[in-house]
């Protein structure tokens, strides 16, 4: 399989995301977290931006990650004049990131998994010590049953083992997906879980 850590096959994933609405999961972590109100989310691997316009728009000052070098002139691109310097970009592998700003609100839509598994751990705590007290996590993580489980560059959980992640965080939503389905790259065995959570 070829990598997907590949930048042409990033900017060509994007470059097809232009049509589809904002992710289900962003929007039921917006709605859980309550309006932005001048708050800080971070989105990390922003990919074609549509969910962090979503949070400019609902009010939330966005810290966009990603580590496609064109990521700060495709969002500069599609940001909203009245965003009032509201977003700020950083172009960074993540095994790269030391910390991150501290937030109420954190969005990773199939991001994590393509973090290799010997770093995971690391950028996992890290990412959860960002989070401000009552703060909002929301991520997808690919499950042990996944078609693309076999790639030693990528992680996948068993279902206990991405439950004991969350662990000192209250579960608002845990949601396991575990059906024959279509990726950019053609059909798959998909195996999620979506899951938000709040820091206590």
């Amino acid at each position: 399989m070829e990598s997907l850590a590949d930048s042409k096959v990033w900017a060509d994933y994007n470059a097809a995301q232009a049509d589809r609405p904002v992710r289900p999961l962003c929007i039921e972590a917006m709605s859980f977290a309550g309006q932005g109100n001048g708050r800080r989310a971070i989105d990390l691997g922003c990919g074609a931006g549509k969910e962090t316009l979503a949070l400019l728009r609902d009010g939330w000052r966005v810290h966009a990650v990603d580590s496609l070098l064109d990521t700060r002139e495709r969002l500069l691109g599609i940001v909203p004049t009245d965003a009032d310097g509201r977003l700020s970009i950083e172009v960074r592998p993540f095994q790269e990131l030391r910390d991150l700003p501290a937030a109420d609100l954190i969005f990773a839509g199939y991001s994590l998994p393509f973090i290799r598994p010997a770093e995971f751990g690391r950028f996992w705590w890290m990412m959860l010590g960002a989070l401000r007290r009552e703060g909002v996590v929301a991520v997808n993580l690919f499950g042990d049953r996944d078609s693309w489980a076999d790639v030693p560059e990528w992680n996948f959980h068993t279902e206990v083992e991405a439950r004991r992640l969350f662990d000192g965080l209250q579960i608002q939503t845990f949601e396991v997906y575990d059906a024959e389905g279509l990726s950019f790259r053609g059909p798959k065995h998909w195996h999620i879980y979506d899951v938000i959570a709040r820091q206590l």
